[in-house]
């Protein structure tokens, strides 16, 4: 199967991306795509169950719960339904709170959070087959992605929080896939979501970031409902004077959005996430779990330890003074400890519970402030212990697992799935659903993928 590269046109960029996303047939997309996509719906599904009980989410469900429009899609996880733009909020901050979702590289956008529970709740409100979920969930991944591309490094170094600015281009572009609108009405959901793209750095590491990844997915479902409707937005949303990527980025690159548009896919360049924290983290723990395997390792003997590594992980990951989960997902002070310490770095390890762990703290303490090595890149990490006796052992990881070079297993997402099910949702049936997410392509109806992903236990209660 030749794919067809998408011609571009005299047409204006975002009329263009519309066409594409208009156009685009599912027997378009190579095999590896659809075959990666099914493991980004796979892993996101896993970490929407394992972040189903976290407080965040738990305060979030809350708080919309009295304004919910009726019951007619699910919040993972859980036995009572919401309406579809509650649950697309809900999900979205669930795949994303434990920061344990896919990265895209290069942007270290997580597009699966605000892409996948759109599509999600839209296949319990319509008839929609696995391919054709799949297919919309492809698409909007890869919007969101290129446009991503066109406005880094400098947008994120400027403070946005890039899953949610970008995620809701994409999160629009599924919604309008799946509920087959026209070319005006696609330009017109690009429109709607420019108006809500919205999200900061600052919120990393506090409950607040959730709120905007939910809000991502549900203004990009939102925004597709309205263009359905006649609401209008401007013609170039994108590459207006005043549009998206003028406004978003000191220099923006929009030839990076069309670039090989329909046979080069950004969403191959998704990485799934071993452990639960920041992606600058995972070179880190793998030096520590390196370092705690070898013959002469001793917590005891500890007089410090250095760490070495890009300049993106001293600023975002250089935090000592950690007093929650939800900070310690971007500590490196954390990471480290708790890593030697357990030999381990699961969702358990970056709870409040492991933060304050005595031995934890103590540990966390003797880890200096990061150092740069300008010549690191962000997937490579040093980890010097040096003991009270004056010796050292030195870790160097050049390439991280679950990097583009090292990438998780299936059999290791299969493991990753069910420890997170059992860490969020313990009554929930794991095998049924996983089986069935994995066959996701050929489902006739995606929908019926939600009914197993409420635990029995809940569902019975409350019939």
């Amino acid at each position: 199967m030749t794919a067809e590269v998408f011609q571009p046109s005299v047409a204006g960029l975002s009329r263009r991306l519309a066409a594409f996303v208009h156009r685009s047939r599912w027997e378009d997309v190579p095999e590896p795509v659809r075959a990666h996509a099914t493991r980004a719906v796979f892993n996101g599904f896993g970490t929407a169950l394992g972040g189903s009980s976290d407080q965040a989410v738990l305060r979030l469900a809350e708080s919309l719960a009295p304004f919910s429009a009726g019951e007619t899609a699910t919040v993972i996880g859980h036995g009572q339904r919401r309406d579809a733009l509650t649950a697309a909020f809900l999900n979205a901050a669930a795949i994303n709170v434990f920061d344990f979702d896919d990265t895209h590289a290069g942007t270290i956008i997580h597009p699966t959070a605000p892409v996948l529970p759109v599509v999600l709740a839209l296949a319990e409100m319509r008839a929609v087959s696995g391919a054709e979920l799949l297919h919309a969930f492809t698409l909007g991944v890869e919007v969101a992605c290129r446009i991503g591309n066109a406005v880094s490094p400098g947008h994120y170094d400027r403070g946005w929080h890039i899953t949610s600015t970008c995620g809701i281009f994409g999160a629009a572009m599924a919604a309008a896939k799946l509920l087959d609108l026209g070319e005006n009405e696609i330009v017109w959901a690009l429109g709607n979501a420019s108006a809500q793209a919205s999200g900061l750095v600052e919120t990393l590491g506090f409950m607040a970031k959730s709120t905007g990844v939910g809000n991502a997915a549900r203004g990009g479902l939102l925004s597709a409902l309205m263009a359905r409707s006649g609401v209008e937005g401007p013609p170039a949303p994108l590459e207006g004077p005043r549009g998206f990527l003028k406004v978003c980025s000191d220099q923006p690159k929009p030839e990076l959005i069309e670039a090989g548009l329909g046979r080069d896919w950004e969403i191959l360049r998704n990485m799934f996430k071993p452990y639960p924290c920041g992606v600058v983290l995972n070179p880190v723990i793998d030096a520590c779990l390196s370092a705690r395997a070898a013959p002469d390792f001793a917590v005891g003997r500890i007089a410090e330890i250095v760490v070495r590594g890009a300049p993106l992980l001293k600023a975002r990951a250089d935090r000592p003074e950690v007093t929650t989960g939800r900070e310690a997902q971007v500590s490196a002070q954390h990471a480290v400890a708790v890593s030697l310490l357990r030999g381990r770095a699961g969702a358990e390890e970056f709870s409040d519970a492991a933060v304050n762990d005595p031995l934890v703290r103590e540990l966390r303490a003797k880890v200096r402030p990061v150092e740069i090595d300008a010549g690191t890149p962000v997937d490579a990490a040093h980890v010097c212990i040096r003991y009270a006796d004056g010796s050292s052992l030195v870790v160097s990881e050049k390439v991280a697992t679950g990097s583009l070079a090292r990438p998780m297993s299936d059999q290791a997402l299969r493991n990753k799935f069910a420890a997170l099910a059992q860490y969020g949702c313990p009554a929930l049936a794991v095998d049924p659903l996983a089986d069935r997410l994995w066959a996701l392509a050929d489902q006739k109806n995606a929908g019926d993928v939600m009914k197993l992903a409420r635990p029995a236990s809940e569902v019975a209660a409350r019939a």
